[in-house]
Formats: C-alpha cells, structure tokens, sequence
C-alpha cells in the first residue's frame, strides 16, 4: 500500500514543481533582462591568446577566502549553488550556476550577476528547468557557455536520475534559450561538453566526459560527430586524476595550443583542478600535461558540504591579464581563484 501511494505522489510532485518553476521563471522579469535586450551586445570571450606561461601552478591563482555564491535563502536553491559557467557581457559576469533545494534533489539553472567577478546578486530567475524526458527526476545540471557568431551556446548535463546525458541550448540574449536536445542521442552517458567558440582545421571542437574525454567535431555547433574510440585523456595512475578526468570550463587557443582545464578526481574521490595543453594543428594530441594540480580542497566549505573535497572548476572569464576561475566547492558554493597572468588577447 504505501508503494502504490508513492507512486501516485512522488509524479505528483515531480509535477507540482516543474508548474511552480515555470511561474518564477515567467513572473520575474528583473532589471537585469530589460538591460540585456535592450543593450548592443558586447562581449569579452577568451578565445585566442598570443602569449602565455606553462606551466600553469597553484601559485598562479589565489583563491577567493569565501564563497561567492551560497545557497538560500529562496526555496529553488536553498541546499545548493554550484558548477557555475559565466560570461562576462557588457561590463557584467552572468554566472549560470546549478541550483538544488535539498542534498542530491532535482536541479535547475539560475542566473546571478556582478560587476566585479566576486560580488554576485542573485536574480532568482531559472533559466533552464527540466522538460525533456531525459531531464525528469534529476533535472539540468553543470553548464558551460561560448558566444559564436553572435549566438550563446550552452552545453548542459540532462540527468533523469539514471543516465547522465550531454546537452545542447542556444539564445540571443542570455535569457531565453531554445533547448535543441541531446547532443548525442545513441550514447547512455554522457557529459561536460566544453567548446572552443574558433574553428581548427574549418571545425569546432568539443572535449566531453567525465571518465576519459573524448573529442567532438561540428560544422554549424548544433550536429555533433564523435565516436567512442576518440578518447584524447585519460586518468593517470598515481595522480591527483587517478580515477577519472571530466572538462572544465570552454578551452581556450593560445600560441603554444589549445589550453583545457579539466577536473580529476583520485582513488580516495578527492576533486582537484589541473590542465592539458592540446596541438592547434591535432586537437588530440596532448603536446604538455600538469604534473601536479593547480586547485585542491582546502577551505572548510570546498571539504565539508554535499559531496566532500571537491575543488570542480566550470567558468573561466579572462579581461586584460586577469583570470577569473569559477568553481564548484563541494558540490554546494560556488567559489572563484584569480590569476594576475601577463597575457594578450587577440580580438579582446
């Protein structure tokens, strides 16, 4: 008896919260969207860097003392604000986080600003929330965002509480997003797409996974060819990324290659923050590699929270020689390291 109940009231529910999402999301209609439809777009994207420094070391960054994102107060993300992407767009970072309102619940993308990187107001405004059938009982989870011709590109984790499954939206304005779907319907898990926004060899590139990472190639950044042969990282034994390595945030071209940031977690399930450099003229063939990690868990909050001991980096925002590394922290903040890196940027 109390099996069947369950089963008439956990779709009930599941119901009852994709309608009250639905009502925030048409009702709160800020400020902050009548600025970006209204404003001439504007957009500061890493995507070419002349020179840079390798390798990249934990003393290149300093880490943020706090959070810069916590969860609460509003019901939507009151357990949970983590594995953000952002973008910084006309003198604003938008961080795009993953919201939960309990430990291990259904997940939502919100939106948050700041016009410093460190400082972000909340907008309570859902931005994705689960309508496909691969998104129900688990929700949107860990975007990741690149700006082509004009056009927003998120790729995000459809989760049905089962499979885990790569995902495609696009927008004009950062508000409204179009949901184009699974990116690759024939696999049963699949994850943390990361693009680079210029074309190699007249395709762009996107490195996925959350095991090995593979490579995927597009034309028009909608159709996707990949296969399960094209793994270009694997974990390493005896490392920081012993047991798995996933993509962070989008990858970036320098003159020396394609920078990724990657995530990898060792044997003990301890998350930490390294990067691979990948050939401009071969995207999968990896020319240098981190020996050591370049984030670790040290603060209470990235050690004590949903999942313990995870530093999982999502969001890189570059302006001048300044680094913005946004972060997951135990899968409940979001926190941020910044790098003071001599670099010039092309087209920035």
């Amino acid at each position: 008896m109390s099996k069947t109940l369950d089963n008439k009231i956990l779709p009930s529910l599941t119901v009852l919260f994709i309608i009250l999402v639905s009502i925030i999301s048409f009702y709160n209609y800020t400020l902050i969207e009548k600025t970006l439809t209204t404003t001439p777009l504007k957009t500061t994207s890493p995507t070419s860097i002349e020179k840079t420094l390798f390798p990249l070391t934990r003393k290149a960054f300093v880490k943020n003392k706090y959070p810069v994102l916590s969860p609460g107060p509003k019901w939507v993300d009151a357990a949970a604000t983590y594995n953000p992407a952002v973008i910084y767009v006309n003198n604003t970072f938008y961080m795009f986080y993953r919201a939960q309102y309990r430990f291990h619940g259904t997940s939502v993308i919100m939106l948050a600003v700041s016009r410093d990187g460190v400082h972000f107001n909340k907008t309570y405004k859902v931005i994705l929330y689960l309508t496909l059938p691969e998104e129900m009982n688990g929700g949107c989870e860990d975007p990741r965002i690149v700006i082509v011709n004009n056009t927003y590109y998120m790729t995000y984790t459809a989760y049905d509480g089962k499979n885990a499954r790569l995902a495609l939206a696009r927008s004009k304005d950062l508000i409204h997003w179009e949901k184009l779907g699974i990116v690759f319907p024939n696999w049963t898990w699949s994850k943390s797409g990361a693009i680079l926004p210029v074309k190699i060899n007249g395709k762009y590139i996107m490195y996925f996974g959350d095991s090995n990472i593979w490579i995927a190639y597009s034309t028009d950044m909608i159709h996707w060819v990949t296969s399960k042969d094209w793994i270009v990282l694997r974990p390493r034994p005896g490392y920081f990324d012993s047991k798995l390595v996933e993509p962070g945030p989008p990858p970036i071209l320098t003159d020396q290659g394609i920078l990724l940031i990657y995530n990898g977690a060792d044997e003990n399930n301890k998350y930490s923050v390294g990067w691979v450099l990948f050939s401009k003229d071969d995207p999968t063939k990896v020319i240098a590699r981190c020996e050591k990690p370049i984030l670790v868990p040290e603060h209470s909050w990235e050690i004590n929270g949903q999942v313990p001991n995870v530093v999982f980096a999502t969001g890189l925002v570059i302006i001048d020689n300044k680094w913005y590394l946004y972060y997951g922290a135990a899968d409940t903040y979001v926190g941020v390291a910044i790098g003071h890196i001599d670099l010039k940027i092309q087209g920035g």
